[in-house]
């Protein structure tokens, strides 16, 4: 809201989001001033809670409270890239808006105290940076990630405010290499609880299904699919993001209800 007074500074505005599904669910995503904000070339600290990298290994050291239960989420996690991609793709023709999957394919491993968890598997790591807000740039999009036999595969579905769309299917090895291949058909899923619409791609005569919805907001959803991608039947997770709900006052309103300013 503060964008609307021309007040945006984004380092005023900083949080640490995580999201737990299952037993022991929970969520936060505290926002916090310049004052709790600290970082170095490779050092993220904000407030209590860092991110810390040593050149080998990403570690995310967690300290938050969750909404609206006010129950405690501490603990780390550690992500050790198989190869780290310097290719940073543009999502709008004037490169406003610069997507990098930096770790595409990783090993993770989840070590919380609070809830009491403990995991090890396949993860992700990415970013997005732009030079206006997103909802300037776009109406909707779709993202998704799966892990293959050998490496990972992103597809990527915009709807830019023109009007234009674009779409980006790229299949990463697991050494690192990048090589972009035909977006598959589209697949529509079925709309959530809140009639956010989802759609998908899959290989020619093969469709998608929900396994699970973890995520179901008036703007924004995140999905378990079963699909079938690069010749292989594949397990990932799914994102949609309508930028035209967000932009809603009455989404604006609710915002520091799921967000608390610390």
């Amino acid at each position: 809201m503060a964008r609307g007074y021309g007040e945006g500074d984004p380092e005023n505005f900083c949080a640490l989001n995580v999201a737990i599904y299952g037993p022991g669910a929970r969520w936060a995503m505290t926002e916090r001033p310049r004052a709790a904000l600290s970082r170095t070339a490779d050092m993220l600290a904000i407030g209590p809670s860092s991110v810390v990298w040593d050149g080998m290994t990403l570690t995310v050291n967690i300290e938050e409270t969750a909404v609206p239960l006010p129950l405690k989420i501490r603990g780390r996690i550690r992500l050790h890239p198989a190869a780290v991609v310097p290719q940073r793709f543009p999502l709008d023709p004037h490169s406003r808006h610069m997507w990098r999957p930096i770790a595409p394919f990783s090993r993770v491993e989840v070590d919380l105290e609070k809830p009491s968890i403990r995991w090890s598997g396949h993860g992700y790591f990415d970013m997005n940076a732009g030079a206006e807000p997103l909802e300037d740039g776009f109406s909707l999009w779709n993202w998704s990630r799966a892990t293959l036999k050998r490496g990972a595969t992103v597809l990527y579905d915009v709807i830019r405010r023109s009007g234009e769309t674009m779409s980006l299917a790229l299949k990463f090895n697991d050494d690192g290499a990048v090589e972009e291949f035909p977006a598959p058909p589209v697949v529509r899923l079925p709309r959530t609880l809140w009639l956010m619409p989802r759609l998908t791609r899959a290989d020619a005569g093969h469709g998608a299904r929900v396994l699970k919805t973890l995520e179901d907001t008036p703007f924004y959803s995140r999905s378990v699919l079963a699909s079938h991608l690069c010749g292989e039947a594949v397990t990932g997770v799914h994102e949609s993001l309508s930028l035209d709900r967000f932009r809603t006052t009455i989404v604006q309103l609710m915002l520091p209800y799921r967000m608390p300013r610390g």
